[in-house]
């Protein structure tokens, strides 16, 4: 049996990302961490055929979908962003490079929720398209069609000429 420890270790800072990317709270995002950790520990074994980050990915991507489910019978949760008294920005000090931040959040969040997530995982977290397409269980056409449509909506949307991003 393979120690996964080690490697599970250093990818906890790209989970937690991945998390709040999904959930947008960040105590739900550390409960997807921990469940999608747990279930990584309790695993007997994985693929060899899957790479320990796209396996990560698609079991807390998983644990997100069944919570989803879960909540779709409870009520209506609080929205990080929607706190005024959770901001960390200064309206008034905010430098040039924390507006387009902004703007680029906003644009990021207002991506559908397929080229959103495929952003995040292969812009923000660096994976392949293949382990993307494995992780989200698309072909690999599709994630690219995506991506490029993903990358030009938010290229327009900040303003950027051509349209070009990342």
């Amino acid at each position: 049996m393979i120690t996964i420890g080690p490697s599970l270790i250093q990818m906890l800072p790209r989970l937690r990302r991945y998390a709040i990317t999904l959930c947008r709270m960040a105590d739900v995002a550390d409960e997807l961490v921990q469940i999608a950790c747990e279930k990584a520990l309790a695993s007997p074994g994985r693929g060899a055929d899957v790479p320990f980050e796209a396996w990560m990915f698609r079991i807390l991507r998983n644990a997100w979908i069944d919570r989803m489910r879960r909540l779709r019978t409870r009520g209506e949760e609080i929205d990080v962003y929607e706190r005024d008294d959770l901001s960390a920005f200064d309206g008034a000090a905010i430098p040039e490079q924390r507006l387009m931040l902004n703007k680029t959040m906003q644009a990021i969040a207002r991506l559908p929720e397929d080229q959103r997530e495929l952003l995040l995982l292969v812009c923000v977290e660096e994976l392949s398209y293949r382990d993307a397409a494995e992780i989200l269980d698309l072909p690999i056409g599709t994630v690219m069609s995506r991506l490029a449509r993903a990358r030009r909506k938010l290229a327009e949307d900040v303003g950027l000429e051509g349209g070009r991003l990342l």
